[in-house]
């Protein structure tokens, strides 16, 4: 059944009234955002700068000073209220300005996002904190492998072909082989370079792809027979987050929730940004390899509240 504009328009503008008439009244705005698509979000946001002159996102921020709670979930709010393109822009930024940078953040934006995306985030990032995201990504801290890789990857992005060729790829995987476990020594990091800065991650995917195709096992799997130094670990986070998503993300939830102490800030990075791509994956391959749902895990390792009901929510929504 087609929905009614008029009738649609009302919804907004009702959720509208009731979220700046409520006060930070949270457990309505968990309710009426959990539910919400990326563009029923957004339709929600023009709703109410157009009735009050407010960005809705401005509201929440402010809600922290008049309810006198905890910013925890309002943060959160606002992270899922963000376009996708002001999201990663936020989470470039927090990632970096940490006291030790947070390289794994940054990679899935790489290689999660196609280049146009990439191309906005950078103009944004520019534009909101005046400096460009490379040079934060490589004055961060010393010089390390997940900056190289990160660089090469940025490399590859301006130089993005949308056509991906077999025949290449299947030289390029006899390349990462011939210079990997292939030869006796350490990795020639400057080759794998040089194909990560030259390929699309298409094309790369593909290249791997071919790689497990003719010597029988995968990429990753070649890394860690090898003596793992820090370029093959960072190397290994790249490849499998680029090729098996929610495998990954899988792994980097349950870590976050499990440590000595739960990481609330990747467990709600990760849930965002993932709750409309893949989500339903990444809770099957949770359940299997951890032997508890997501939404459980969730709800015994972070304290009862509106801020994990909106994470549960948005892990069943």
């Amino acid at each position: 059944m087609a929905t009614n504009p008029s009738s649609s328009s009302q919804g907004f503008q009702r959720d509208c009234r009731e979220i700046h008439d409520s006060k930070g009244q949270l457990n309505y705005l968990v309710r009426t955002l959990a539910c919400r698509t990326q563009l029923e979000r957004q339709q929600l946001r023009e709703t109410y700068m157009a009735m009050y002159g407010e960005d809705l996102l401005y509201r929440l921020q402010k809600m922290t000073q008049v309810t006198n709670q905890n910013n925890e979930i309002y943060e959160l709010l606002s992270l899922w209220m963000l376009e996708q393109c002001e999201r990663d822009t936020i989470v470039a930024n927090d990632a970096i300005e940490l006291r030790e940078t947070n390289y794994k953040v940054l990679i899935e934006i790489y290689v999660g996002r196609k280049s146009s995306h990439i191309h906005l985030v950078k103009q944004a990032y520019q534009a909101k904190f005046k400096r460009q995201l490379e040079q934060d990504i490589i004055s961060s801290e010393p010089p390390n492998s997940y900056q190289k890789i990160l660089i090469a990857l940025s490399t590859s992005h301006k130089s993005h072909h949308a056509d991906v060729s077999q025949h290449v790829a299947k030289c390029d995987a006899r390349r990462f082989y011939e210079t990997g476990e292939g030869r006796i020594g350490a990795m020639e990091e400057s080759v794998v370079l040089e194909i990560l800065s030259k390929r699309s991650i298409p094309q790369l995917r593909l290249t791997f792809s071919c790689y497990k195709h003719i010597y029988g096992h995968s990429y990753t799997k070649s890394l860690k027979k090898e003596i793992s130094g820090e370029f093959e670990d960072a190397l290994r986070v790249v490849v499998e987050c680029m090729c098996c998503p929610p495998p990954y993300y899988a792994k980097t939830l349950f870590a976050s929730i499990n440590g000595s102490k739960t990481d609330k800030s990747t467990l709600a990075h990760v849930i965002v940004s993932r709750a409309e791509i893949d989500m339903d994956e990444i809770k099957v391959i949770f359940k299997k390899k951890y032997g508890i749902e997501l939404k459980d895990a969730i709800s015994e390792n972070v304290p009862s509240g509106n801020y994990r009901d909106f994470l549960v929510a948005l892990v069943t929504r």
